[in-house]
């Protein structure tokens, strides 16, 4: 795991995520991921992550050897690093370089080690982005630290990406979790505009949506970690959403049904996302260990906190929207 984690544990001739229902209260998660694990001290993930990478051949023998032996390291939430190094991230990394050439900016705002909560803006139809903002990460904090995602529910609920997401280090997003997370110095990634943000129309693109009630304010708060606005440039444009098909959506029980100038007139060749340019930039960090416990129950020092980095995170946007040429070029 990254830098400043909790103690990793070893998942015995099992290697699956946690069972049981996603939406589990915290109390009850915690006995069921006590109950399935054994701790055992192992290396960290950016060790293993380092090793054999400039031999790929030997390291996926590695990867391989551990899987049939079951001698590989999950932590309590289901995350399996040496998985999502070897297999999950690099075909995703050739998305990142090679059709959306993300330019990642402001690193150095990342902290070094210790708990930060990363707060970005949602867009795209498909939630793409959040997944380009943890592969940014991964590429320019100088420890190679992995972002641990909140995700919706409805995420956990799907059979196949339900696990490979345990798997890949997200979480359901709430706020136990959340603050299990930054307490135990992990990077916590959120986009609080959640499905209202990914699936906003073309018309409103770059126009962040509500907050909500600012349930990751207050978790950061409460584990008195900084807040990192996160802007992210090019994601809007890579289905332009021109429409809702809402009783299908109904009947397939998903939040929209998008309808693009290319889907779903041309089918699966229309889910092709248009190779746009992206810039992804991580801003100053917002410190929160200056709220004290009664501000953390004020829900007004929750809403001026909420609405302090939803402003910072638009007006990330608006510069770099100024400086963008076009939307293939940047």
């Amino acid at each position: 795991m990254s830098s400043g984690s909790s103690a990793q544990v070893i998942r015995l001739h099992t290697g699956g995520a946690p069972g049981g229902d996603p939406a589990r209260e915290a109390d009850a998660g915690d006995a069921d991921r006590d109950a399935s694990v054994v701790e055992l001290p192992t290396a960290p993930a950016s060790e293993s992550a380092a090793d054999g990478a400039d031999d790929p051949l030997g390291r996926l023998l590695t990867f391989l050897a551990r899987r049939l032996t079951g001698d590989y390291a999950v932590d309590e939430f289901g995350f399996d690093p040496e998985l999502t190094d070897t297999l999950i991230l690099p075909p995703l990394k050739l998305l990142y370089d090679k059709w959306f050439r993300v330019a990642a900016v402001g690193g150095n705002n990342l902290p070094v080690d210790g708990g930060a909560l990363l707060v970005g803006n949602h867009s795209g139809v498909l939630p793409i982005d959040s997944i380009m903002t943890a592969l940014a990460v991964r590429e320019r904090h100088p420890q190679r630290r992995h972002l641990r995602m909140l995700g919706a529910d409805l995420v956990f609920k799907a059979p196949v990406l339900g696990t490979l997401a345990r798997k890949t280090g997200q979480t359901l997003a709430c706020n136990p979790d959340a603050e299990r997370l930054l307490r135990a110095g992990e990077l916590v990634g959120v986009w609080p505009e959640g499905f209202k943000g990914v699936g906003k129309p073309f018309s409103a693109r770059y126009k962040l949506q509500r907050f909500g009630r600012g349930g990751f304010a207050s978790a950061a708060m409460r584990a008195g970690v900084p807040i990192i606005p996160v802007a992210v440039v090019g994601a809007e444009e890579i289905y332009p959403k021109i429409g809702d098909i809402k009783p299908l959506a109904r009947l397939l029980g998903l939040p929209y049904f998008p309808v693009t100038p290319f889907f779903p007139l041309l089918g699966p060749l229309g889910a092709v996302p248009l190779p746009t340019k992206w810039t992804i930039e991580f801003g100053e960090p917002i410190p929160t260990d200056g709220y004290g416990p009664e501000a953390v129950d004020d829900p007004m020092s929750v809403f001026n906190l909420n609405d302090q980095v939803r402003e910072s995170i638009q007006q990330m946007l608006y510069r770099r929207l100024a400086r963008r040429r076009n939307i293939f070029s940047g």
